[in-house]
């Protein structure tokens, strides 16, 4: 291995965690970013990044409009064509680990990658992966699809590396470099060279796990941990409901002492929380164990958007709605507040569940890409607030515009508002 100033990183996958990474790297090494979305490729080399996980001015601070590679200096490249990474000596996986509808893991996104990988690679170069999975899929899945591409011998002709990803997408506090990086590689003396090159940008510092499967296993477990403390607090919601008691306030309460940990009911989506668990579950019952726990978190927190609907139903009978026929807003359908992120959003679910009681529900959310939104779940977003009033208002997101709207003007004489967020001073029902 050569020195760590002679390092070319070439990054597959320009998403919310790729593009995040490169841009880091590219203050300090020539970098190579690579994805096969030719829209986001060229979206990005005009300096706007639609995640906006980067802002313009920042990306453009690092954009150089040639190969890094070849013309010796810092920066980033941005390209959808294979040949400009063949050159690269560090090569970083940042795709996405979705589950398919059954909920079983999809490594389909990291076999490509992979082969991608093996076709450019060279002797001694590293590949690092940073996609969630579980423990032993970078030696057991990805390697060995790089071996067979590349012809090369892992360990001996090239070697690996593993520093899972956690990008919170929408905080610009917790950025990436703020955030401790756990590092691992396929050999002592790589994770030391994997870990110099994530120290060298990352302010937080890192943490060398001495084997590639224990970091696997480190972040698989930080949100099926997370995914299960939820859980807990949804069921606390669903008990107290039933008995009439305010769950929020009870949190409240219980949150005085030193040691309880505050969690909030919720729904629980988006590109991690709601599915890593499903990869540590599916390798547990590789070995023949079922994990109780873990799953029965999840099935769970998959059962609440169907429950927010039938609390939303409920409040309007209370009030003497005919729920058949009426009028539905949902405000917000990305997966978390002031983020536009909508991947396996679970404000999806809510308004299936709605449109199935008779109910028409438009979606408004100002940071929704409605041809995104149209194109992953088929249903209608609006980014203007639509002109009339409506049966029932439901908070389903906390988008900071939410709070400057008048609710009171969007509601019908009868109408309900249901509060997923429990930040409404005002509404009939609340999570």
């Amino acid at each position: 291995m050569g020195a760590i100033e002679n390092k070319k990183i070439a990054i597959i996958g320009l998403g919310y965690v790729g593009l995040p990474l490169a841009r880091l790297f590219a203050t300090k090494y020539p970098v190579v970013g690579f994805d096969i979305n030719k829209r986001r490729i060229s979206q990005l080399n005009t300096g706007h990044d639609d995640t906006l996980e980067v802002a313009d001015d920042v990306l453009k601070g690092v954009l150089v409009s040639e190969n890094p590679f070849t013309s010796h200096q810092n920066g980033l490249f941005c390209s959808d064509d294979l040949k400009e990474i063949r050159d690269a000596n560090i090569y970083i996986v940042t795709v996405p680990t979705p589950v398919d509808k059954n909920n079983r893991p999809d490594l389909t996104p990291l076999v490509k990658a992979s082969e991608t990988v093996g076709s450019v690679i060279g002797k001694d170069d590293i590949v690092i992966y940073e996609s969630t999975v579980y423990p032993g899929a970078t030696e057991e899945d990805c390697i060995p699809v790089v071996e067979k591409t590349s012809g090369l011998k892992f360990n001996q002709d090239f070697f690996a590396g593993y520093s899972p990803e956690r990008i919170n997408p929408g905080d610009k506090e917790h950025t990436v470099e703020k955030i401790l990086k756990v590092t691992a590689g396929s050999t002592p003396q790589i994770g030391e060279v994997v870990n110099e090159i994530y120290r060298s940008v990352i302010t937080a510092g890192t943490h060398l796990a001495p084997t590639i499967k224990v970091a696997e296993a480190a972040k698989v477990i930080e949100n099926s941990q997370r995914d299960i403390n939820i859980a807990f607090v949804n069921e606390l919601a669903k008990i107290f409901n039933l008995m009439g008691i305010n769950t929020h306030d009870v949190l409240a309460a219980a949150g005085t002492k030193w040691n309880f940990l505050p969690f909030k009911p919720g729904l629980v989506g988006g590109h991690c929380i709601g599915v890593d668990p499903y990869y540590l579950a599916q390798k547990a019952q590789e070995y023949g164990y079922h994990p109780e726990i873990i799953l029965a978190g999840r099935r769970l927190n998959d059962s609440m958007g169907n429950y927010v609907a039938a609390q939303v139903v409920k409040a309007m009978i209370k009030k003497g709605i005919n729920v058949n026929g009426s009028s539905a807003l949902m405000l917000g359908i990305t997966f978390k507040e002031n983020c536009p992120d909508v991947r396996n959003t679970k404000i999806v679910d809510v308004i299936k569940a709605l449109q199935d009681y008779g109910m028409q529900v438009t979606t408004y959310d100002p940071w929704a890409n409605p041809t995104e939104v149209k194109h992953e779940y088929d249903i209608e977003s609006h980014c203007e607030l639509p002109d009339k009033k409506f049966d029932a208002i439901v908070l389903g997101v906390a988008h900071k515009e939410f709070f400057e709207i008048d609710i009171q003007k969007l509601k019908k004489e009868k109408a309900i508002v249901y509060d997923v967020k429990g930040v409404l001073e005002n509404c009939d029902s609340k999570l």
